[in-house]
């Protein structure tokens, strides 16, 4: 999907309007439900690493034990500088730079990586995956966390109902088609800061892991914990719970 204005796929034009949203602690879904799912997968330990690509302000930063060793990384320099004013850590670091390109820190030094809710906004998001690999060391685990693929592609998919069996179902135009789709910070407005994002199906992120050396050991898909009230509830609150937000996978790095 084309659209005539020019493509930036950095976050910076929207960032004032992202960190609205997401402010120190995260948005209500990183409250909710990713990062108490996320630490599930992964807990790191006292002096272990972690690299974070794709970090925004920080937010999984202010997560971790004060003792955990963290880099965070965002072609953002909005929100790279965000996420420096927020930091009270001195074992936090933050770069900018384009994961997609390569990542400015020494191959083989990671105990943990993860990249939340980031590689649907990146064109290539492969190459971000291969360079993450190549920054755990071996034995070293990573986890992504994206927008579900199968149900949650912007512009491409919606609730509907069917009134007769008093269901709530959901709605997928397209799925295997790559697609990059513009995202307005305000839809209403003609000159809206905007930036893009990138849908991919499911094949294309197993196959970025395999060939990063990187070996799925789990996969998680996380629901919605909001609950809905009145006489449309029952179905909505049935569709929300059957119907995942997220999807999470863990790999580890298999050789250098």
């Amino acid at each position: 999907m084309l659209h005539p204005r020019s493509k930036n796929t950095s976050w910076s034009p929207v960032a004032k309007w992202y960190s609205g949203i997401v402010g120190e602690g995260g948005h209500y879904f990183h409250e909710h439900v990713i990062l108490p799912h996320l630490k599930t997968l992964l807990d790191p330990k006292a002096s272990e690493s972690v690299l974070d690509v794709g970090c925004g302000q920080g937010v999984y930063a202010r997560t971790l034990a004060h003792n955990v060793d963290y880099t965070g990384v965002d072609i953002s320099k909005e929100l790279i500088a965000e996420a420096k004013k927020l930091t009270k850590n001195a074992k936090h670091v933050y770069y900018v730079a384009d994961a997609t390109k390569g990542l400015p820190i020494p191959a083989g030094s990671y105990d943990h990586a993860v990249c939340l809710l980031a590689l649907q906004s990146m064109k290539d998001s492969a190459s971000t995956i291969q360079n993450i690999g190549q920054a755990l060391k071996v034995g070293g685990d990573f986890v992504m966390v994206i927008n579900h693929p199968s149900f949650r592609i912007p512009r491409q998919s919606s609730w509907g109902k069917d009134e007769a069996q008093k269901l709530e179902y959901r709605r997928v135009n397209r799925y295997l088609s790559p697609l990059e789709i513009p995202i307005n910070a305000h839809p209403g407005l003609a000159d809206s800061a905007m930036t893009w994002t990138y849908h991919q199906p499911l094949a294309y992120y197993v196959k970025a892991l395999k060939s990063a050396g990187l070996a799925i050991t789990d996969l998680e898909e996380w629901t919605s914990d909001k609950v809905s009230v009145g006489k449309a509830a029952k179905g909505e609150n049935r569709a929300r719970a059957e119907f995942p937000l997220f999807l999470a996978i863990k790999a580890v790095k298999l050789t250098i």
